[in-house]
């Protein structure tokens, strides 16, 4: 059930430095065949190999105090975001709404998708909703105080950490939330042409 040329599972292999691996993680198994789905481990993996950490070095202290094998990725992209450096409260905020709610979510709908469950769309569609509010709720705060915390000076920093590792996380959520537009379109139009077809 993948929209038609749309291949997602190189994404969930890579480490992001921002929220999303939850999504990248559900384009992994909409996108493999039943048999690697189990296999590959879902989402819980990604989210937990990167967000996880993150949450607890900001809980006991920050990640630019760490020396914890884990804060490194944080503090290379914290070199495009500060907040991710200092223990942000509306970063780890959201970022413990993504490990735990996100991630138990991701796994309910892997196993929506797997079962083909009849609650598939809703799940997909309120974990892409949370995760393009989390999105908007990462930046937005700080474009509104004129992004103090943005490295924007730098190539490297503007267009590849921020823009392009972060515009991953609304395309993916945008894709998933289309194919579930599709999928409940498809739904409604068989259960009409049923109705019809009883008449």
């Amino acid at each position: 059930q993948t929209l038609p040329g749309i291949h997602c599972s190189g994404a969930a292999g890579v480490p992001l430095p921002a929220t999303g691996e939850v999504t990248a993680g559900l384009a992994l198994a909409i996108s493999l065949p039943q048999a690697q789905r189990h296999a590959a481990g879902g989402p819980l993996p990604l989210a937990s190999s990167a967000e996880g950490p993150f949450v607890y070095l900001s809980l006991i202290g920050t990640v630019a105090e760490s020396d914890n094998i884990f804060a490194s990725l944080w503090k290379e992209y914290g070199r495009a975001d500060a907040r991710w450096l200092y223990s942000d409260p509306t970063i780890v905020s959201l970022e413990i709404l993504t490990v735990v709610l996100d991630g138990l979510l991701a796994l309910i709908l892997i196993y929506a998708i797997i079962k083909d469950k009849y609650y598939r769309h809703f799940i997909q569609i309120t974990l892409c909703v949370c995760e393009l509010y989390g999105g908007w709720m990462t930046f937005c705060p700080d474009w509104l105080i004129g992004s103090p915390n943005l490295n924007t000076s730098n190539w490297l920093y503007l267009w590849v950490y921020l823009v392009f590792f972060n515009g991953i996380w609304v395309v993916l959520p945008g894709l998933l939330l289309w194919q579930s537009w599709l999928g409940l379109k498809q739904m409604h139009r068989e259960k009409s042409n049923s109705r019809k077809k009883i008449r």
